[in-house]
């Protein structure tokens, strides 16, 4: 990890970059704000599908987070954003389907052991996590958002990737450290076959 190399990534950046369609362009919010916008236009312009990382929290990203195909955050920032966007309904689920419906885009919340939430302007869907104790949640979130976009890439539908992003991210809690806890993708199917207690 190199200090400072996120926010080195400017919008400059996006003529380098050979999106085309059918890809999927995973972003996040660590790096400049405009970058993430216009990086959501020039994927949309080439026919990328986009998945948005609301993380870290930044208030004034609710402005372009309906750009994005796929918005994952967790509890805390959706609940965040909910109140930024003035999104309506009494609990979290309704406040999905408004953000859905409002926005024609999939919102999915990560709800640590207690698995996903999603919301796609036509349904929820509730994907549970695997049963097991953490050593260490730090990249939890990371491994999910990356499995998750790996599953839309190679075509999964929803409720697969869901499953197999939530499975993954449940497993990258069973080790210290974030890169080093990342699960292998035999590991991950071996899960969803078996999902025992770990």
């Amino acid at each position: 990890v190199v200090p400072g190399a996120n926010d080195s990534v400017v919008t400059g950046d996006l003529s380098k970059a050979f999106m085309k369609k059918g890809d999927v362009v995973l972003l996040q919010q660590e790096i400049p704000l405009q970058t993430v916008d216009a990086a959501l236009d020039a994927a949309r312009a080439a026919g990328a599908v986009t998945v948005l990382n609301t993380a870290p929290f930044r208030a004034e990203a609710a402005a372009f987070l309906g750009k994005a195909d796929y918005v994952v955050a967790n509890e805390t920032e959706f609940d965040l954003y909910g109140e930024a966007l003035s999104l309506s309904g009494r609990d979290r689920p309704a406040r999905m389907r408004d953000f859905a419906g409002t926005t024609g885009r999939t919102i999915v919340v990560t709800l640590g052991g207690d698995g996903v939430l999603a919301a796609t302007p036509a349904d929820l869907l509730m994907v549970p996590a695997l049963n097991v104790t953490p050593v260490d949640t730090v990249g939890a979130g990371d491994t999910f958002c990356g499995y998750f976009a790996a599953g839309l890439s190679s075509g999964l539908p929803l409720d697969q990737a869901l499953a197999r992003a939530a499975a993954a991210g449940s497993l990258a809690c069973l080790k210290p450290g974030a890169q080093p806890a990342i699960p292998l993708a035999k590991d991950v199917e071996a899960a969803l076959q078996n999902p025992l207690t770990r």
